[in-house]
């Protein structure tokens, strides 16, 4: 079957939630997340979710758990905490609740990153996978990594994520 048929009939109307990982940024701060909502808007879905949270495994994870259990999004774009500092945990947090990980998603964006930035896409951990019927993605929290990863490969296969995800 070939992609562009493989792709047919995916859902117009995508629900996502926007959180921001960071220890020093609110809502007001928060550039990645506001772009990343102006996006999804912009790509014609709803954002059911804004929301920033603190670096901490716990407040991440109960906070995805929250999400994914009384929201409900076909997706959720998270941004920052995927770093090797000790602070950055997002990983650890929500790695645990996947139900499938979505494996092409950190090399992908590895690559790219490597052609932007050179050696320093090394310290990116971006990962993706699966909670219940929600997508989830994890990316760095800079504004051009967010840029990015949506533009090249978050926004252009969300409605045929979604689709598959749904059957």
């Amino acid at each position: 079957m070939s992609t562009a048929l493989h792709k047919k009939n995916i859902p117009e109307h995508i629900r996502v939630a926007v959180v921001s990982v960071s220890t020093t940024r609110g809502l007001p701060q928060d550039k990645s997340g506001a772009w990343i909502k102006k996006q999804v808007k912009k790509e014609g879905h709803e954002v059911v979710v804004h929301q920033t949270v603190t670096d901490d495994i716990q407040a991440i994870r109960e906070l995805t758990e929250h999400i994914t259990q009384k929201i409900s999004p076909d997706v959720i774009i998270m941004s920052g905490g995927t770093g090797i500092s000790p602070k950055d945990v997002t990983i650890e947090a929500v790695k645990p609740l996947f139900e499938k990980e979505l494996t092409a998603f950190g090399p992908l964006f590895a690559q790219l990153s490597f052609e932007e930035i050179d050696s320093a896409a090394i310290l990116s951990r971006a990962t993706a996978g699966i909670i219940k019927e929600t997508i989830l993605f994890c990316m760095p929290g800079s504004i051009k990594a967010c840029k990015l990863a949506c533009n090249a490969l978050i926004f252009p296969e969300l409605g045929h994520l979604v689709k598959h995800i749904k059957e």
